[in-house]
Parts: structure tokens; sequence; C-alpha cells
């Protein structure tokens, strides 16, 4: 028994991790970005759009919002995007990242195109849900094959570019909500009809730009697809170099076919006991930054609006500015997550951008904001907190191992956002809608404090994954030492 046991166990070895991670950047590299980075894009649209539009929804003759209402349908796009993260991300690992980032960009079109036909509160609460579904799918997806995809030495400041896309969807989305909103220009039933819609035609054409992209070698060498792998690993070093540079002097990874998909108890194995200080450091970031951005981005339009009688036509102009800091933070600061290190430049992202929304929170309830300053304020703010929530993504999705990476990502974005930001739009929305100033302040308070507790994580449980191959920050489930 013990002998054909042994007979049936398959192992191969590979040296195509080592190659993927020895190349220089290139064209290829870049379309992966584009490609597969195009996910933030769709993400800051759709969140820009619900935001600035809040006040054509509470207008709209057909939906008539609320305050709390508009919170709620933000609340249940966030809820999607848990579920979708944590169903897609499963069968990421099990399927393989290319065929599921086709399915979660289709679940996206889908959602976002019917929720520009929606009639009433509960079909359009129904549609964000199906949207928010295919955004989280998206992330465990995507993020899974860039990491898989792109060299070592450039995979932090790649990482945090890619995820502080989100704010080119949302400059987008700030300078359509614009030209769509202003008064007189289309019916007020129209406008913010076309805005969602326009999220479901780019979606179409990004179908046509993945069509190119390999599936990930790492994934296919652990499903014993060993030929296909080192097919696409020497097609991308042709097109790199010129050349295959296979050799023997490569490291070469080992690993045993397992005779069953991995499971949910392979995961709390590797959470719980493999890496348990990981675990904790990864919720931790995810947590903070999910309290801090939803509730503050989604409810930004209603706090104009109230405090500020910023009409709803002119709130786009005001995130625009916010939406370009959040986009320089990740591209100006990445390149350190690769230099100084990981551990110094996620807690002190995190501490800088929680002492900077301390200072907001009183200045907010002293009354010594304006529409115009409390926007330089959230610019400043945001600059710091924009590459702090894209190092909590880098984190999570390098710290274990390649046989559940996307559920990990799934996962702790799930649990992130379903702790700190699936109640905040609501919390907020509801803080607004009390009219007190100081209430809204104790609420950037609290997302301070979390901020500040995971700049204290970071510092003492953070990794030095600087330049490292994953298989060497994360040992594969499967790997094995010598053939047995």
């Amino acid at each position: 028994m013990n002998k054909t046991a042994r007979q049936v166990v398959k192992i191969v070895e590979s040296s195509v991790p080592a190659r993927l991670d020895a190349l220089p950047w290139s064209p290829f590299h870049v379309r992966v970005i584009v490609a597969l980075g195009i996910t933030w894009v769709l993400d800051g649209l759709e969140v820009t759009l619900a935001g600035a539009v809040s006040g054509a929804l509470k207008a709209s003759p057909s939906l008539a919002l609320s305050d709390a209402q508009v919170g709620l349908s933000a609340s249940a796009y966030l809820t999607g995007a848990v579920v979708g993260a944590l169903l897609f991300g499963w069968l990421t690992d099990l399927f393989g990242r290319k065929r599921l980032f086709f399915v979660t960009l289709g679940v996206y079109i889908f959602g976002t195109g019917a929720t520009a036909f929606s009639d009433d509160f509960h079909t359009f609460a129904l549609c964000r849900f199906i949207t928010g579904a295919g955004i989280g799918g998206e992330y465990s997806a995507i993020n899974s094959a860039i990491q898989e995809l792109i060299p070592a030495r450039y995979r932090g400041r790649t990482d945090l570019g890619v995820n502080g896309s989100f704010w080119l969807g949302a400059m987008l989305g700030a300078i359509a909500s614009s030209l769509l909103l202003q008064p007189g220009r289309l019916p007020a039933d129209v406008g913010w009809r076309l805005a969602f819609g326009s999220g479901a035609v780019l979606g179409l054409g990004i179908v046509f730009l993945r069509r190119s992209l390999p599936e990930s070698p790492r994934w296919l060498l652990l499903h014993g697809r060993t030929e296909e792998a080192e097919r696409i690993a020497a097609t991308v070093e042709n097109e790199v170099r010129g050349r295959v540079t296979a050799s023997a002097s490569e490291p070469r990874l080992r690993l045993r076919i397992r005779a069953r998909s991995v499971s949910f108890v392979d995961l709390g194995v590797s959470l719980f006991r493999l890496y348990p200080r990981r675990t904790v450091l990864g919720l931790v970031l995810m947590t903070a930054q999910a309290f801090c951005y939803n509730a503050i981005f989604f409810t930004y339009a209603l706090v104009l609006g109230r405090f500020y009688a910023v009409p709803p036509e002119a709130v786009g102009w005001y995130l625009l500015p916010f939406a370009v800091s959040n986009f320089l933070g990740p591209l100006v600061l990445g390149r350190y997550f690769d230099t100084w290190g990981r551990r110094q430049m996620i807690s002190t992202t995190y501490a800088v951008s929680g002492l900077l929304l301390a200072v907001t929170a009183a200045l907010f309830a002293a009354g010594l904001l304006s529409a115009a300053t409390q926007t330089v304020a959230w610019t400043l703010v945001f600059f710091f907190a924009s590459a702090a929530a894209s190092s909590a993504y880098l984190v999570v999705s390098e710290s274990f191992p390649v046989e559940i990476r996307a559920l990990c990502i799934a996962l702790f974005f799930a649990l992130g956002t379903a702790i700190g930001g699936i109640g905040a739009p609501s919390l907020f929305a509801v803080l607004i809608g009390s009219g007190e100033p100081a209430a809204i302040a104790w609420g950037y308070a609290l997302g301070a404090i979390l901020m500040l507790a995971a700049a204290a994580v970071a510092f003492k449980l953070g990794l030095a994954a600087e330049g490292k191959p994953l298989e060497q920050i994360a040992r594969p489930l499967s790997c094995v030492d010598a053939v047995e």
C-alpha cells in the first residue's frame, strides 16, 4: 500500500520562478500592469461615481434616495465585494488566474450596466451588490497574477502603483459626474444613469486587453502543467531578452503535485499555525485602511453638500484634487518600499496619515475648515494614506504560499472590509444626517486611531520582503527538499 502510494506521487522541478524574477522590466510587464491593473481604475470609477452622484440619486424622480439609503447602497457594494472576493478567490486558486479574471470582469460589466437601469432603491442596491461582487473577485484574481508575473525587485513599487491606479478611475468618475450632472445638460434621471453605464463600456474594452495575457506559470507548476509553464516562460524570455535563459545554475523549485485541491484546512494551517504573526498584521492593516477610506470617501459628497452647500454638479471638482493626491502617493513613495524596506515604509505611511487625520478632525470640529480647505486637508492626508492602503494589499498578497494566495487576498480583503468598511458608510451617513460637526469629527478620530494602531503593529510585525522571491517569503505548501 505504501509502495503504491509512493509510486503515484509526482514531483516536478523547474527554474521558471527564478527565471521570471530575473527578467528586466519590459513591455510585457507593462502590458500585464495595464490589462490587469485596470481593475483598480474600475473600482475607483465605481466608488467615485457612487459618492459624486449621491446628490443626483436623492434628486432623481425615480429613486429619490435618502441620506441613509445612499449609505446603505454603498454598504451593499462593499458587501458584494466581500462575497465576491471569497467566492472568486477560492475559484481562482482552483481553476487558475486567467479564467477567473474574465469571469469577474463579466460580473462587473453586468452589475454596473444593470445599475444604470435601476428604478427603485432595492433594485439599485442589488445591482450595486453585484457590481461589488465583480470588483471583489477581481482583487483576488488580479493581485495573484500580478504578484506571480512581476520580477521580485520591482514587486513593491509595482503593486503600490497598480493599487494606486484606483485613483485614475476616481479622476475619471469625478470628471464624468461633473459633466453629466451639469444642470440643464441632461434630464435629472439620465445623467447618473449614463455615469454608471460608462463603467460597463470601459469594462467591455478591457476584455480585449486581457486576451493576450498568459496564465500564471507558477500556478501551472502547482497543477503539474510543467510543459505549459516552461513554454510561457520561454515565450516571455524570448520577447524580453530575445533568448531563453534556462540553465542548470539557476535555483530550481521542487514541487509535489497534490492529489487533491487546496482546502480550507490548508488555509487554516497557513494562517494560524505557519504564519500567525502575518495573519495579525494583514488583518490589522486591511481593517484600518478599509474603515478610513470607506467612511470618508463614500460620504465626502454628503459632507460637502450638508456643511458647505456644494451643489451636486460641483462635487466632482472637489474630488478631483483628492484623487490626484491619492494617485501620486503610491507612485512617488512606492520605490522606497523596495529600497528602504517594507516594514519601515508601511509603519511610516500609516502613522503619518493617522496623525494628519487627527488634526483634520480637530479642525473640522472647531469649524475652521471651508469646502476648499477641507479638500486640501484630505489631499494631504491621503497622499500618505493611499500608499499605506496599497501596502496592505502588498503584504497579504506576498506573505502566504502560492497555493492559497488568491484565497488569502480574498479572505483579508473580505474580513478587513467587513470589520472596517461595510458599516463605515452607513455610520457616517447617520453622523452626517445629525448635522453635528462634533459627531462627524469623532468618526474621523476613530479612523485616525485605527491608522496609528496599524502603524504600531506594522512596526512590530512587519516583514523584510523587499527584493525576495515569493517562494522565499512563503515556502509553497507543495515544496519538497528532495525527490522522494
